[in-house]
């Protein structure tokens, strides 16, 4: 039984990853071959030949089909057989599955599940890519030895900064300061500010802060595996509002986790900031930050992965910073039944007669 939501769109590689050559990605534990037409666009294959199994990212290009490396079989990118070597006729079970793709942003997306449910339209997107006020950087792709849930669930926590991060992300003033949590709406939120502290030593390296700031985080979980973590500083004496975060400097941290198997996965992480948005400099130097905390998290989460998988001597036991993972938890396998089975009650016959 699939442990992986199919009906969504997942960031399958930065735009970068992908050329003319034939490269094999694997997504929630399929493996798929991408490269670009000739048109530029991006094409998505099945990864495997229909006849002898072998990779067609072992086989070649010939214009926009692939040619399996064993026996000639040919492919379009509709995923189609249209030749077979040495015989006329086509099998309509000669093809492969071809995967919807859409790429903006420099990212590239992929959806695995069934195609005719792709909406282009519910690809994630944040006005802040396309603002010329502000400054769009990718960064890594980071390879974790975790379930997917376990690092996606790190990304609503704010409460794991103080410990994970005490020298980059956080510190010791936010360890009992109260966590906010909405679980109402399209994103899982969960966030809170410190009043009247220390500037972390990320925005002491950044934002040149050396008095005491407000600074904020804010957590959003989109199911399945984004997530957005709006983060920032400013100095105490301005008395900013919630609403005003916007005047101080203010980072968007973003996470795209691809599933590749149960225990591996990869965080495609990037960031969009409104202060030095000319200065390219300031990028490399977030990025050489940013690696060292999400190193923190690659930690943790790799250890409690290894432990998750030997017996568990006592039931898990929850406390109150866990609501938004458990809700998140709970949407995922709401996602999973409705993938399971297939409704068809909602064109009722007059079998049943309901009175409510």
């Amino acid at each position: 039984m699939t442990q992986f939501v199919r009906n969504a769109w997942y960031v399958a590689a930065w735009s970068t990853e992908i050329d003319d050559e034939l490269r094999r990605f694997t997504i929630l534990g399929d493996h798929v071959v991408m490269f670009r037409k000739t048109d530029g666009t991006v094409a998505a294959l099945e990864d495997r030949c229909p006849h002898r199994l072998l990779p067609l990212s072992r086989g070649k290009r010939v214009g926009d089909t692939v040619q399996c490396g064993y026996h000639g079989l040919t492919f379009d990118c509709s995923g189609a057989c249209v030749r077979v070597p040495g015989q006329a006729n086509l099998p309509k079970s000669a093809r492969v599955d071809a995967f919807p793709i859409v790429e903006n942003h420099g990212i590239v997306w992929i959806w695995m599940g069934d195609p005719t449910r792709a909406d282009p339209e519910t690809v994630f997107d944040m006005p802040e890519f396309s603002d010329p006020n502000w400054a769009v950087h990718h960064g890594d792709a980071l390879h974790l030895e975790s379930h997917y849930l376990n690092v996606a669930e790190n990304l609503v926590d704010p409460a794991h900064v103080s410990f994970v991060h005490p020298t980059t992300l956080g510190n010791a003033a936010s360890e009992n300061v109260p966590v906010h949590v909405q679980t109402e709406g399209e994103a899982i939120v969960a966030w809170r500010w410190i009043r009247d502290g220390e500037p972390i030593g990320f925005f002491k390296a950044f934002g040149g802060f050396t008095g005491n700031v407000d600074r904020w985080h804010y957590y959003y979980l989109y199911t399945p595996c984004t997530a957005v973590i709006d983060f920032g500083s400013i100095e105490t004496e301005r008395q900013c509002r919630e609403e005003d975060r916007g005047d101080g400097v203010r980072i968007f941290a973003l996470h795209f986790m691809t599933p590749v198997t149960e225990t591996h996965t990869i965080d495609r992480w990037m960031h969009i900031r409104n202060a030095a948005i000319d200065d390219p400099e300031a990028a490399t130097r977030m990025d050489a930050m940013f690696r060292t905390a999400f190193a923190e998290d690659k930690a943790i989460l790799e250890a409690v992965q290894s432990e998750e998988l030997r017996p568990q001597k006592r039931r898990p036991l929850r406390i109150a910073i866990d609501r938004g993972p458990l809700v998140y938890r709970k949407r995922i396998n709401d996602l999973l039944e409705l993938e399971r089975t297939e409704d068809i009650a909602s064109d009722p016959s007059m079998a049943i007669i309901y009175h409510d």
